[in-house]
């Protein structure tokens, strides 16, 4: 049987949500990569962030990127940048995906080459994380970002805190940027009614991450999560990273945190899921609801019992990896 063709995800984060001929800029500069197919465009304006996911052979997807930086030094300037997401720089992490015939130690390996490019080209301090990672201390993204923009000319002063890459004071406008190579999460976020307060936002996350709340652990290792307020929602959420999706079924932390609002007198009234998912871990929600049926069933189901169409219409077809992947490659290959 021949080796599938090398193929990455790049799922960035830009520290931009509200202006959009940036963001158009961005997904131009992204589309105009040969073989590097944008997947998918979550903008968030509350959040002051993007987040953008593209896919293709290694070479394009890195070649994708370093698009997404160009532009972001041109058009982003992080003095003047207020939002409710936690961010360290502009283009604030850019992770890379394997997603077949290619291991996490290869794309590591070529993130650690772009990173040095970048800090060459844009004089900006890269840090490594997760699988790029240089030493423990940096294999988490909050330990990383800790400090956010803000905090970060005092944070690289601090000699457990020197750049991988770059120097060691933050670019004015693009502050810095955290790259790494890491297996796929889920970015999702649980809405909450809007009676509930960031406080009980904020108690609720802490006991359903892992890492949990003043020195107790939460419920789930594979899970963290944040309370924070969306005002273009009106309501609080529990934003959620699923950093081990295939040990952390999305249908028990929702089940859990329903349950457990239920406690605290508020009440969960839905989900948000944030870029792309696996088809497996969609249709595993259903499951967990104890549902079993065809390939579409499951889908149309996941979407009902996660309430993923609580904040506005949910098109499974446009937000499942592989669909959408396959859709975008057929279109080209039209096109030509």
């Amino acid at each position: 049987m021949p080796e599938p063709t090398p193929l990455i995800e790049c799922v960035v984060n830009v520290s931009e949500g509200r202006n959009a001929a940036t963001l158009e800029a961005i997904a131009t500069a992204i589309s105009a990569v040969e073989d590097c197919y944008l997947l998918h465009r979550d903008v968030g304006p509350g959040a002051h962030r993007t987040v953008f996911t593209f896919a293709g052979p290694p070479e394009a997807v890195f070649a994708g990127a370093l698009a997404v930086y160009e532009v972001a030094a041109a058009r982003i300037d992080m003095r003047e940048h207020r939002g409710t997401h936690p961010r360290s720089g502009a283009v604030d992490v850019c992770p890379f995906v394997p997603i077949s015939g290619i291991s996490l130690e290869e794309v590591a390996a070529r993130t650690r080459v772009l990173g040095q490019l970048l800090a060459e080209r844009f004089d900006l301090p890269v840090f490594l994380y997760a699988a790029s990672a240089t030493s423990p201390d940096r294999f988490g993204l909050e330990q990383v970002r800790r400090g956010e923009y803000e905090g970060l000319a005092a944070k690289l002063q601090l000699p457990e805190w020197q750049p991988d890459f770059g120097p060691s004071i933050p670019h004015p406008r693009l502050g810095a940027t955290v790259m790494g190579a890491r297996p796929f999460l889920i970015a999702w976020n649980i809405n909450l009614a809007p009676e509930a307060t960031l406080a009980q936002a904020r108690q609720l996350a802490g006991r359903l991450r892992g890492s949990g709340t003043k020195g107790r652990p939460g419920l789930f290792p594979g899970l963290k999560a944040i309370g924070w307020h969306i005002e273009e929602y009106g309501r609080c959420q529990v934003s959620c990273n699923v950093v081990d999706p295939d040990n952390t079924a999305l249908a028990r932390v929702y089940l859990t945190a329903v349950s457990l609002a239920d406690g605290m007198r508020i009440r969960v009234t839905g989900s948000e899921l944030i870029g792309l998912i696996p088809e497996r871990h969609l249709r595993a929600a259903a499951r967990g609801f104890c549902f079993e049926g065809g390939y579409e069933e499951e889908m149309e189901t996941a979407v009902t019992v996660l309430g993923l169409d609580d904040l506005g219409p949910f098109n499974w077809r446009k937000r499942v990896l592989e669909a959408v992947y396959r859709d975008a490659a057929q279109t080209d290959r039209r096109s030509q």
